[in-house]
């Protein structure tokens, strides 16, 4: 009987889930049109910025139940549409998919079914793709409308509002955690991280992209200034839940101070994942100091011993990341340039970053690296 009635819990709270999906798809719509309706009134000279302060008057005299119209709700319907509307992945799925009257849908999924059957490519600009059921997906149905407003209030580029579009469904981050991941610069370290990998990695691990950091942020931590490897390893299993929001939930933690045995030896590494979409071990060595390169055999030696004896046969070989405390780039091209293990070096941060900073690291990356893709 408990089976049974399980069963019927769970159709309750799908049927739930699936009118919340509903309604918020047809907010979203709504706001699409009204903010379509508006900045087209605009372009076209019929309205200036006056009209929208006495149409927001005019909703709110004769229509007070009707809440979040207001002046800076239309303009923010307004910014919507023109910020989305604008993307290169937008406008090139619009021209498959749009309506009369620049209705998104008109039946929310019959519609793009359709679309869908015909249209097999991917709608891509000079350095995102995204498919166009990802499109679907994403303005309709998986984001809210506060974490669109987030998004498209926040981020300057296309390149960014693409991505964080795209985190966000992928790591399902709430509206709190996504303002916090855009407020440490999520973005320009992830890209900053891609530009670094280097040709072998890429080669091994063809989904790797956007995995892996060029620097971590751990501020939920606390840790003053002079701090021990053991401080941050304890700081680190505490805060699991905020370790994994930074690294991405599909880092799954095993554990800490795992034990591998070579010879007659024990040893031990900090923290051990696993990664689901790259289907491999993930070892995190911490040092609370500068980069050295010695410090690259110890974590090459865990490496190996992982893929001998802890790996499944069905797995990818393990990957390290040695996190430190700061590094010279210079120092770190040259320890990693004969070696073909799968490691990495970033660096951590107890402080949020300058993002203004980050940004122009990445400028001068992807000027000197044209062939950097974000993905």
């Amino acid at each position: 009987m408990n089976h049974q009635f399980s069963h019927i819990v769970n159709l309750i709270q799908q049927a739930r889930s699936n009118a919340l999906k509903s309604v918020n798809a047809e907010l979203i719509n709504l706001y699409w049109n009204v903010g379509a309706c508006i900045s087209q009134e605009i372009k076209a000279a019929s309205w200036g910025d006056k009209t929208i302060d006495e149409l927001a008057g005019y909703i709110q005299k004769h229509h007070p139940e009707l809440k979040g119209f207001n002046r800076r709700g239309l303009y923010r319907m307004k910014q919507f549409y023109e910020t989305y509307a604008s993307l290169s992945i937008v406008t090139s799925a619009m021209t498959q998919i749009e309506k009369p009257k620049n209705v998104i849908v008109s039946s929310i999924r019959t519609q793009l079914k359709s679309v869908d059957n015909e249209v097999d490519i991917i709608v891509s600009s000079t350095k995102a793709q995204l498919e166009i059921s990802d499109i679907r997906n994403t303005i309709l149905c998986d984001l809210s409308w506060t974490h669109h407003r987030t998004i498209f209030t926040r981020c300057q580029t296309e390149e960014e509002i693409i991505f964080y579009i795209k985190q966000t469904i992928k790591e399902k981050y709430t509206v709190k955690e996504l303002d916090r991941q855009i407020s440490a610069g999520l973005f320009e370290r992830m890209m900053l991280g891609n530009t670094k990998l280097r040709k072998t990695v890429k080669e091994s691990y063809p989904n790797i992209s956007n995995t892996f950091m060029d620097s971590y942020i751990f501020d939920f931590l606390n840790l003053k200034e002079k701090h021990s490897e053991s401080d941050l390893q304890k700081g680190l299993i505490s805060q699991m839940k905020n370790l994994v929001l930074e690294i991405g939930k599909d880092f799954l933690f095993i554990g800490e101070e795992y034990k591998v045995q070579v010879g007659n030896s024990d040893f031990y590494i900090d923290l051990l994942f696993y990664h689901r979409s790259l289907q491999c071990l993930v070892a995190f060595e911490l040092k609370e100091d500068k980069f050295k390169p010695e410090q690259l055999g110890k974590l090459n030696f865990y490496l190996e011993a992982l893929d001998r004896d802890v790996k499944g046969q069905n797995e990818n070989p393990s990957i390290g990341v040695l996190l430190c405390k700061d590094k010279d780039e210079e120092v770190v091209e040259y320890a990693l340039s004969r070696s073909l293990s799968p490691t990495m070096v970033s660096e951590y941060k107890t402080k949020l970053p300058d993002k203004k900073l980050l940004q122009q690291k990445l400028h001068e990356l992807f000027e000197s690296n044209s062939d950097t893709i974000i993905d």
